[in-house]
């Protein structure tokens, strides 16, 4: 099968952000202008405090799936819409496994056909793992 999902690599999201951020500025249009404002509002999000008890773990999507959440804006931000996310659940299942807003992963790769790689994010949940594009879960809500 063409596009096939690559399994999860334990990467410093780090080391590849320098990249990333390079070909973002190198590309143009609507999708490349979108991904530098998140980008943007992703780093003001890492200098919040950390939350305390009860909270353990903390996913970022937007750090661990980069590569299939700008794919799906490549694919899908193309043209203006008449659209404003003001928030994204991400759920255990669906934006956290595939860094997609509201897609779960079998929808995210057999539907919209997005692919990319998803490393782990750098503290997991022992009953929350993050399995990428190959999560066989679903969302209930």
């Amino acid at each position: 099968m063409e596009g096939t999902v690559t399994e999860p690599v334990l990467v410093q999201v780090a080391e590849e952000e320098e990249e990333e951020e390079e070909e973002d500025e190198e590309e143009e249009g609507l999708a490349g202008r979108f991904l530098r404002l998140e980008r943007e509002q992703n780093a003001l999000l890492r200098e919040l405090p950390p939350f305390g008890d009860p909270v353990s773990h903390v996913y970022h999507p937007l750090d661990y799936a980069w590569e299939p959440h700008c794919d799906f804006v490549r694919r899908y931000c193309r043209t203006p819409k008449r659209v404003l996310f003001l928030g994204m659940n991400p759920g255990p299942f669906g934006m956290a496994q595939t860094g997609v807003p509201f897609g779960e992963a079998w929808h995210v790769r057999e539907w919209l056909r997005v692919v990319g790689g998803v490393k782990k994010p750098p503290s997991e949940h022992p009953k929350r793992p993050v399995l990428g594009l190959s999560c066989r879960r679903a969302e209930v809500s």
